[in-house]
């Protein structure tokens, strides 16, 4: 099981943060990234959506799609890399669709976990597959990851509604993109919203605060794979590039608390008829 201690929950509240190491094992860890493998194997992606359209990226919710680095494609949209290295991520709804994802995400001990944080009512609202490709670290391929907060994405009414689940399947370092935190930065409200134009099918940015993210504030996290770090969904993280030879894969997924809340209906992500966001207790 994977109850949290009063003293880790402390931790949790005033961080907005927590590590818990040894959550998955290195077979739990390996059988996804195995999984990813023979998925990734499968890309087939239509050519006009290779670029990054928006219909594409709105509409993967309940599907699971490819997203790609950018100058990957050469100008007829064919492929300049090998295409398991030209992958970003894949996402949105492995939770829901894979066994092998489904199977960590729905597990007792996250279940566990999800209880002793007192969550009466978690829903999944989505999953990625980070991949952090390596070498990847000039200006328009693998990117810095700009200090954001989840719920820029995923807004809520109210607030502190939404939790981050983040486990590296591979060990994560500064040289190959560990996350950075700014400590207790949570309780700060949300700076920037995502959202959607009226007819759904754009997506625009809505500051509500000019925040001050300096550099200085930030703490590297770096830690092992099968890792579990949990982020409150206000909280301001980051990731550098990375400029190693190593990747730096890993899994993550955002919960709600589903009791009491108002998903935002101008979220760039909303559920379908065909998912709703499916609930984590079993």
């Amino acid at each position: 099981m994977a109850c949290l201690s009063p003293s880790q929950l402390q931790k949790f509240q005033e961080d907005g943060f927590l590590v818990l190491e040894g959550f998955l094992s290195a077979v739990e860890c390996v059988t996804m990234q195995e999984r990813t493998g023979k998925i990734a194997a499968r890309i087939d992606v239509p050519l006009h959506c290779r670029a990054g359209s928006t219909e594409y990226f709105l509409s993967s919710g309940d599907n699971i799609r490819f997203f790609f680095e950018k100058d990957v494609f050469d100008k007829e949209g064919n492929f300049r890399v090998p295409p398991e290295k030209s992958i970003n991520k894949i996402g949105h709804a492995l939770n829901a669709l894979d066994p092998v994802f489904k199977s960590v995400t729905y597990s007792s001990k996250m279940q566990a976990l999800a209880r002793s944080l007192g969550i009466q009512m978690p829903v999944v609202v989505q999953s990625m597959y980070v991949f952090k490709q390596p070498h990847f670290g000039g200006e328009g391929w693998l990117a810095t990851v700009t200090p954001h907060q989840g719920a820029t994405y995923l807004y809520t009414e109210p607030l502190g509604r939404l939790l981050g689940v983040w486990i590296p399947l591979e060990v994560a370092t500064l040289e190959n993109g560990c996350l950075w935190f700014i400590p207790a930065s949570h309780t700060s409200g949300v700076s920037r919203r995502m959202v959607r134009d009226p007819a759904g099918s754009v997506l625009g940015t809505s500051c509500m605060s000019n925040p001050a993210w300096e550099n200085s504030l930030f703490v590297p996290t770096p830690v092992q794979r099968g890792t579990l770090v949990l982020l409150h969904g206000q909280m301001v993280h980051k990731s550098e590039q990375n400029l190693s030879d190593r990747s730096r894969h890993a899994y993550t997924f955002h919960l709600m608390e589903a009791s009491g809340t108002i998903w935002s209906p101008e979220n760039w992500l909303q559920p379908t008829a065909e998912l709703p966001f499916p609930p984590l207790y079993t």
